[in-house]
């Protein structure tokens, strides 16, 4: 038998696909956005935040109906989720949210270190100021999410810093390889944290990683991002007899 999402999506979430989720804040809510862009972001938070589970089969006529967007935003987004493999989009069985894998979070995490000590070394060369300006806001985002513990403001401060990470880093073979990587990493986390009190620490990690590339300070960011996946191995590997 499928796996059915964990809960009735919050009021919220409808709310923000008529607002183009300007609720994310920052410089990405002053842009006009496309349906597209918005689907995408509002179905790959719900899959993050489990309201989608592991294995669920979902479709493209309940979700176009939930959020109120149509279905052609809807199938696009799908298709963008596919490719960064948080969900299965199967002939004659419709789509599926991808299940979760220790082992293949940690090969993942053996990548994303690599590739993502390029990226911020790189967005703290190459940022232009309004884009430091935004890594510094988004480092007292992070402090007071940490302080609030507040995961829902956490993930979506998380979700921002990795996108202007990859814009400032200004180089796109990077940037499509660390693109399929964050919605697993970040879902990963959602589904855990909980054991471990985890979002004060997470929260401090990435708010000295968004100030070192606010102040281009390349080792520094390079130093803070070595610390940030350290943390998440080590974060992963105790998770290895946890179900959920």
């Amino acid at each position: 038998m499928k796996k059915t999402a964990a809960r009735k999506t919050p009021k919220a979430t409808t709310t923000r696909s008529r607002t183009a989720v300007a609720a994310h804040g920052g410089a990405a809510a002053t842009k006009p956005r496309s349906l597209t862009a918005t689907a995408y972001e509002l179905i790959e938070e719900m899959i993050v935040k489990l309201e989608l589970l592991p294995g669920a089969a979902i479709s493209e006529a309940e979700l176009s109906a939930r959020l109120q967007i149509g279905r052609t935003p809807v199938r696009e987004a799908l298709q963008r989720l596919a490719r960064e493999h948080l969900v299965s989009i199967l002939p004659q069985r419709g789509v599926l949210v991808s299940e979760i894998d220790i082992k293949r979070q940690l090969r993942l995490l053996e990548t994303r270190r690599e590739v993502e000590r390029l990226v911020v070394r790189c967005a703290a060369r190459r940022a232009t100021e309004p884009e430091r300006a935004r890594f510094e806001e988004l480092a007292r985002e992070f402090d007071a999410a940490g302080k609030q513990d507040d995961e829902t403001r956490f993930i979506r401060a998380d979700k921002e810093f990795n996108d202007l990470s990859l814009r400032a880093a200004r180089n796109e073979f990077a940037a499509g390889a660390m693109g399929l990587m964050h919605g697993l990493s970040r879902r990963f986390w959602y589904l855990h944290y909980r054991q471990a009190a985890d979002t004060p620490l997470m929260a401090k990690l990435h708010g000295a990683l968004a100030r070192a590339i606010s102040q281009r300070d390349e080792a520094a960011a390079a130093r803070a991002m070595e610390d940030l996946i350290d943390h998440n191995e080590a974060f992963t590997k105790a998770t290895v007899s946890t179900d959920f």
